[in-house]
């Protein structure tokens, strides 16, 4: 086998819900988070991500009970972002079962953050997530955006992941605001340029619809394939995801979805 995977659900949270928006807006309920975590866990997932979507726009922490409840039934990693803007908040959410956690305007408006929680907590437990946006004017052709994709901040957004890779950041989250939701496929380039440029794993998100982007993600260098609605709304399975993959000659772990070793 070649290219090894893993496959990462993403609970987009909003009041408590699972939700799912089209590029981070258009909200749409998709179900009870313990629910849909207890299913993705006992289906295959590798590991699960849950987003507090609203959190840093409304200013708050992201909601710790609702952590809690969805550590109770999770054997995943489980990594959980949204509101997490300093130490204080990101060992609330660790302590409340989350095995990481991860950041991304908090991280852009003070990266100091990102050394302060790796040396508090470990690097293997933060992720700093990117929310890029197609902007012709930028040197890699992609701009950071933050507050949920809704602030465009003029920075570039390879040169920010490389600077994040500079403070041992095991695993870097793009999402392009493009693709999210959208169903039309993952932003390969960006999945290229920031694999390029950096050390960390790059887990690619937004925009998966169908099996062969999966496929199409990997080869680009993604080792963590996250995606929301297609899973969500089943669409796609995460079992018959892992044979395609499987059958395509991606290495991914069988054994949690019954089959092979």
């Amino acid at each position: 086998m070649g290219k090894s995977v893993k496959i990462m659900p993403c609970l987009d949270m909003q009041n408590g819900r699972v939700v799912k928006g089209v590029h981070f807006v258009d909200i749409k309920d998709a179900g009870d988070p313990v629910e849909c975590a207890r299913a993705y866990c006992e289906s295959g997932a590798d590991e699960l991500g849950m987003l507090d979507i609203t959190a840093t726009v409304e200013g708050r922490m992201t909601m710790i009970e609702v952590v809690k409840r969805v550590a109770k039934v999770t054997t995943v990693p489980f990594t959980v972002g949204g509101g997490i803007s300093d130490v204080k908040s990101a060992g609330l959410v660790l302590e409340a079962g989350a095995n990481k956690v991860s950041v991304s305007s908090a991280a852009f408006r003070r990266p100091e953050v990102i050394s302060e929680m790796i040396k508090r907590f470990g690097p293997e437990k933060i992720t700093v997530a990117i929310d890029v946006d197609k902007n012709p004017q930028m040197p890699s052709g992609y701009e950071v955006y933050i507050d949920g994709g809704r602030t465009a901040t003029g920075a570039d957004a390879v040169e920010w992941a490389k600077r994040v890779d500079g403070y041992g950041v095991p695993v870097i989250l793009p999402t392009s605001k493009a693709g999210d939701g959208v169903r039309t496929g993952y932003d390969l380039p960006v999945i290229r340029l920031i694999k390029g440029a950096v050390s960390a794993e790059v887990v690619a998100s937004g925009g998966a619809g169908e099996l062969n982007h999966f496929y199409e993600a990997a080869e680009a260098g993604a080792t963590i394939l996250l995606a929301a609605s297609v899973f969500h709304f089943g669409i796609i399975g995460i079992k018959e995801l892992k044979e395609y993959l499987h059958s395509r000659g991606i290495s991914v772990k069988l054994n949690n979805i019954g089959i092979g070793k």
